[in-house]
């Protein structure tokens, strides 16, 4: 049967809100370093969360967020898929150009639809000239509204599935696909399975450069540095993730100051020097985590972790044969990513024909440099996607 697409509007109840900011001011903060001398070295400041506390107290307007959001249309489709129906959250914003492409953009953790929100108003309405797209943002099963992985076992290639099904659905027979972090994931099996799919954009690609250190380029060193203190220094929240989902997600899940701790040091961390004084920085993290504190899905997003390959088997996953995008492939690096990419060790996994590197951005590609993601994908798109 067909599937059943109904608009939708972000609307959290009053009562919500008010028990948000009641748990909030009923938490207690430590006041002092777990050590002295502390810093930034055991995780972030215990001046961040004061700050980051307070502001989500007195200055956060939800309100003011969710009109926001609502500025596109929302909606909920009910797909058919194994026999079941699986509920997809999805924005989707047309362009009024007829030479749109459709467009679909792939978040991670601990992203969410709201990751793109920077991008898509200048993706669907560009500069006359310029080529513009049809952009539908879903969120993964398990975050926002959209329904919880429905099984043991899914993995991000069920996700690819289900997102190819979302965009024949919207009557798209061919679109192209831009992700990072394990969004990415799901746009490799996009591209790399289903012949709908045109064309790819990545900004997350892990793998590791090989070969004799005296062999690199110093961007390249800079790459390695940032990839080997990643593995290194970084990996115990996808530990525990991958392995106790669920008390971490018991824990966490009525928590609204331990998500902001869980969800937040990934934003304070993995996001270029330049964001982490930018006042817009605090207000994405704080809406993150509302966003995951309102729809309940802490618990649930941490699922990729779990029923997908380990951080250390990343670059091995991306550089299977299986696994190889024949499709037209853009990559973006940014350089203070989790685990940067290069063209050398990117080109191994894709059929690379575009290629970029930013200094000055991170993990969150699309929240921190929107203009970069942006007219990356026009370019990249406009030359490279066939329909």
């Amino acid at each position: 049967m067909p599937a059943t697409i109904e608009p939708f509007k972000v609307d959290v109840p009053q009562d919500e809100v008010d028990r948000l900011i009641r748990k909030l001011k009923d938490t207690r903060i430590p006041k002092k370093e777990i050590v002295p001398g502390a810093g930034s070295d055991y995780g972030p400041s215990i001046e961040w969360f004061h700050r980051l506390y307070n502001k989500w107290i007195n200055d956060f307007d939800w309100s003011k967020i969710q009109a926001h959001l609502n500025r596109h249309p929302h909606f909920l489709a009910q797909l058919d898929d194994e026999g079941r129906k699986l509920q997809i959250h999805f924005t989707h914003v047309r362009s009024p150009r007829p030479d749109a492409i459709p467009l679909i953009l792939v978040h991670g953790w601990p992203g969410s639809f709201y990751e793109f929100d920077r991008v898509v108003d200048g993706l669907a309405n560009p500069p006359e000239g310029v080529q513009a797209f049809h952009v539908v943002v879903p969120s993964l099963p398990g975050f926002c509204w959209s329904a919880d992985p429905p099984r043991r076992g899914w993995t991000l290639q069920d996700d690819g599935r289900v997102f190819n099904t979302l965009m024949k659905e919207l009557g798209y027979t061919a679109y192209g696909v831009q992700a990072g972090d394990w969004g990415s994931f799901v746009a490799r099996e996009m591209g790399a399975r289903f012949p709908e799919c045109k064309a790819v954009h990545l900004n997350f690609c892990p793998v590791e450069l090989g070969g004799d250190v005296s062999d690199l380029s110093d961007r390249e060193l800079k790459v390695k540095a940032r990839y080997d203190d990643w593995l290194d220094n970084h990996l115990g929240y996808a530990v525990c993730m991958r392995t106790r989902p669920q008390t971490i997600g018991v824990a966490l899940t009525d928590n609204p100051v331990g998500i902001l701790s869980w969800v937040g040091e990934k934003f304070e961390e993995a996001a270029a020097p330049a964001r982490l004084t930018d006042p817009s920085w605090d207000e994405a993290i704080l809406t993150t985590s509302a966003l995951y504190y309102f729809t309940d899905c802490i618990m649930t997003s941490t699922l990729p972790y779990y029923e997908n390959v380990k951080h250390a088997e990343f670059g091995a996953f991306f550089q299977r044969e299986e696994n190889y995008i024949t499709k037209p492939t853009g990559y973006t690096s940014f350089l203070y990513d989790t685990r940067p990419g290069s063209f050398r060790a990117v080109k191994g996994t894709c059929n690379l024909v575009f290629y970029n590197e930013c200094d000055d951005g991170g993990h969150f590609a699309a929240l921190e440099r929107p203009d970069v993601i942006t007219e990356d994908c026009r370019k990249f798109f406009a030359m490279h996607f066939k329909a």
